[in-house]
């Protein structure tokens, strides 16, 4: 696609997000039927707000969901430790809430503008902001040009681009040269998305590691995980995380197969918790005993499998066990990430279509930290294994902690390489006329 090709597209792409702006709201009374908007803030999706923009430097920080949050939240609080405000974006209703247990009223959140040029325009309108930190892989066109447009730097952090993705844009250079000119640094996570996002046209790019490893351990409700520890016993466990649409089923075949050598719980945690309803009826079909941690369901002896059908509460579903399957890896393909398990002492079991994820895993295989296996019968296979076997569980969490502490240091180079854009606001911070005992913004008796 040449660059005049590119250029109408843009401009195509423009008049067809203003034709359909009318009618997204229909769209949006459906996705909130669903639960997967919030009802009382479906105006935000279309840049309005009521809430004032601070006075002062801001940053728009923006994380499309629950991983890209925990990724940039040490570095908004780095920010935020300047006296520079931030608003935070987020697309879906689970990243939402993990913001406001994670940050609360440290920052102001905003669930992102649809990327429609009258819904951008009104946001930037509204929030103006001095700089752009954009997490991970969120390439939306508008959003990209109108920032262009304001001369707003905008920051790629913890950047990375899938196979999948990389080949897209590879088959659109004018298109891509056309975006990614716009962005005024892009921070990698690796050497090879490094290489990507310069052959694509991004210019800066720097390597910095990946985000996530700087973060803490999710968190988890001490009484709870008490009060679950009592109920288990001395009872075996292992899980099966973020799983994807037909990972449920093997994870099924998988206790089954092991039930009659264990009186094992498996703990089932969907990448979704809306498939809630249907896994359960899928295992029930199955002859297993469930219950849910929605609706509060003690685990007795014969419970078969605890379906976390809940969000934020990762942390409490690993403390409950050593051995994880990460999923989205046998089905679906691209993984999730292992690195949350490995931080809580566990040893990582995964299918091999981690190409999300590509460097954790290869970092934890060499350290021993993780193993892949092809089918649902290797993954039994090793569950029984690990669970027969703690001196094989052990050195497999020492080779996640390995692993971790080999990664760490991505948030120290991110912030370096953020220092140019983030250091003049932070001089501007410092400068800003301090409000008296009236609550007056006053300097040299002006406002």
């Amino acid at each position: 696609m040449s660059r005049g090709w590119a250029r109408a597209a843009l401009v195509g792409y423009r008049w067809f997000g203003a034709g359909i702006y009318p009618l997204l709201g229909p769209y949006l009374a459906i996705r909130a039927a669903k639960g997967k908007e919030e009802r009382s803030r479906r105006q935000e999706r279309y840049g309005r707000s009521d809430i004032e923009r601070p006075h002062g430097p801001l940053v728009w920080f923006h994380a499309a969901s629950v991983g890209e949050t925990n990724a940039v939240v040490p570095l908004i609080k780095e920010v935020r430790r300047r006296g520079i405000s931030v608003v935070l974006t987020t697309g879906t209703v689970t990243s939402a809430r993990v913001a406001r247990e994670r940050l609360g009223d440290n920052v102001i959140h905003q669930y992102v503008p649809l990327d429609l040029k009258p819904a951008v325009s009104r946001f930037l309108d509204h929030w103006v902001p001095d700089l752009a930190i954009i997490a991970e892989s969120e390439i939306w066109p508008m959003t990209i040009l109108e920032l262009g447009a304001r001369r707003t730097p905008q920051v790629l952090v913890n950047g990375r681009l899938s196979d999948r993705s990389f080949a897209r844009w590879s088959k659109r250079p004018g298109l891509a040269d056309a975006l990614f000119e716009n962005l005024s640094h892009v921070i990698a996570q690796s050497d090879l998305d490094a290489e990507r996002f310069l052959s694509l046209g991004a210019r800066p790019v720097t390597v910095s590691g990946n985000l996530k490893v700087d973060t803490t351990a999710p968190p988890w409700d001490g009484d709870e995980l008490a009060r679950l520890q009592e109920q288990l016993g001395n009872r075996p466990t292992w899980a099966a995380i973020s799983t994807y649409e037909g990972e449920d089923e093997i994870v099924a075949a998988v206790h089954r197969a092991l039930k009659p050598r264990h009186k094992l719980l498996t703990i089932l945690v969907p990448r979704h918790p809306d498939r809630a309803d249907a896994i359960e009826t899928m295992l029930t079909g199955n002859g297993l005993k469930v219950a849910r941690r929605s609706r509060g369901e003690p685990v007795g002896p014969e419970t078969d499998v605890y379906l976390g059908d809940t969000i934020g509460e990762m942390g409490l579903y690993l403390n409950l066990t050593e051995i994880v399957f990460v999923g989205k890896s046998l089905k679906g393909g691209g993984g999730q990430n292992p690195l949350e398990p490995a931080m809580l002492g566990c040893a990582v079991l995964s299918g091999s279509n981690v190409e999300n994820f590509r460097e954790s895993y290869a970092r934890l295989l060499k350290n021993g930290g993780a193993r892949f296996v092809r089918d649902g019968e290797m993954l039994a296979k090793g569950v029984h294994y690990l669970l027969t076997n703690p001196q094989a569980r052990q050195a497999m969490a020492a080779g996640g902690e390995k692993t971790l502490y080999d990664m760490r240091g991505a948030l120290k180079s991110t912030v370096r390489a953020l220092e140019p854009y983030i250091n003049p606001l932070t001089v501007k911070a410092r400068l800003l006329p301090r409000e008296n005992e009236n609550g007056e913004n006053r300097k040299g008796g002006q406002w």
